[in-house]
């Protein structure tokens, strides 16, 4: 299994462009099948590495899949300077980044208010997804608004308008409170923080007020795909009534109810180690991580060399001149590890590296000096 510092170093960011040309950034890392998560209301592709309150869904998924996630458009490290937060928007940026990446079959994880947006990706596209985890989302508005949620909702956005951007975290610590009411001051001053550094008050007030309008129930009787829905039983961001309607709707979904207050888990609560079991054991994740001996042996010297290579950072022309090698052998020896191991697109670099770090059959392979070549091909 991949350990902590592995999956860490193995984190590429990179970018897609989505149909109406905003650049989505976007991260690769891990080693593994792939899991794409579509993407949170708040997220910082470089930030949530060092979150007390992010960081443990990171590596525990990173230990066992190759896991590709996304700074929404406007958030994070993608194009800030954009006014259309639409769900058809929000589609097309995660069909970009899945295509970016290179993904043909994948395993997707939706969150918080991801589904909407999950749900009208895999109603597109047809087979490309394996299996869903539906982790405390909603496909859409699942009851009749009151004028009580009304003025509540006026209320949010007014916080948002007049307190956002404030180096006091007044106001934003009301929506910290909600996602994590459970949390020590240092998890929820943290939180505080991201909110500012994520997204500007503008753009969380767009978005938030098209995220509103997302809706995805209809399409719920003909999602054909296995489906597991997991949702804290009393969180406040996302009533689990929420969580209830989508497995009530998608042909034979499963729930299982968290015994969490929290809409983001945090590491120290019971809650979480079933969450890590009840997903990677749904996603077929479980006992994976470990590269398979037989698959080692098949790689050359020369291959096992470039790829060590790789895992040292040094980039193609540097492992040429290192070897004696031309560019070009260096990349036709890459892409044969790829055949190998079963990996293609962009990812695939970084898949192969995090597979030779969790390998200890290669670690017993030191190429022979002997092996190398001695001229250019």
């Amino acid at each position: 299994m991949t350990s902590p510092a592995q999956v860490e170093a193995s984190q590429r960011v990179r970018f897609a462009t989505s149909s109406d040309g905003v650049r989505i950034a976007y991260a690769v890392l891990g080693a593994g099948p792939p899991v794409v998560l579509d993407a949170c209301w708040l997220s910082h592709l470089e930030f949530d590495w060092r979150s007390p309150v992010w960081r443990h869904y990171l590596l525990e998924l990173g230990k066992v899949a190759t896991v590709v996630r996304f700074d929404e458009r406007g958030h994070g490290l993608s194009d800030r300077a954009v006014t259309d937060f639409s769900l058809e928007r929000r589609v097309d940026d995660l069909a970009a980044v899945i295509d970016d990446a290179g993904l043909d079959r994948f395993a997707l994880i939706a969150m918080a208010q991801g589904g909407p947006v999950a749900l009208h990706y895999i109603h597109a596209h047809p087979g490309r997804v394996t299996r869903l985890v539906c982790a405390s989302t909603y496909a859409g508005v699942a009851q009749e608004i009151t004028q009580d949620d009304r003025d509540l909702e006026a209320a949010f956005e007014a916080m948002i308008r007049a307190g956002w951007d404030r180096s006091d975290p007044l106001f934003r610590r009301v929506f910290t409170t909600m996602m994590i009411p459970d949390a020590t001051e240092e998890q929820m001053a943290w939180l505080d923080d991201l909110h500012r550094r994520a997204v500007s008050a503008r753009t969380a007030y767009a978005a938030r007020r098209e995220r509103n309008e997302a809706e995805a129930g209809h399409l719920l009787a003909e999602i054909d795909v296995p489906t597991l829905v997991i949702h804290s039983r009393h969180e406040r961001m996302n009533a689990f009534d929420k969580g209830r309607a989508l497995a009530a709707g998608i042909p034979g979904a499963r729930l299982v109810a968290l015994e969490s207050n929290n809409h983001i888990l945090l590491e120290d609560e019971p809650a979480w180690p079933v969450f890590v079991r009840e997903v990677t054991e749904f996603l077929g994740l479980d006992g994976l991580g470990s590269a398979d001996p037989v698959v080692a042996e098949a790689l050359t010297p020369r291959e096992l060399d470039v790829l060590r290579r790789a895992a040292q950072g040094q980039s193609n022309p540097e492992i040429a001149d290192a070897l004696h090698l031309s560019v070009r052998t260096v990349e036709r020896n890459l892409q044969s590890v790829y055949a190998k191991l079963g990996l293609s697109g962009p990812a695939a670099r970084a898949g192969s590296v995090a597979w030779l770090l969790t390998s200890p059959a290669t670690t017993r392979r030191p190429t022979p000096e002997g092996q190398r070549a001695t001229g250019v091909e």
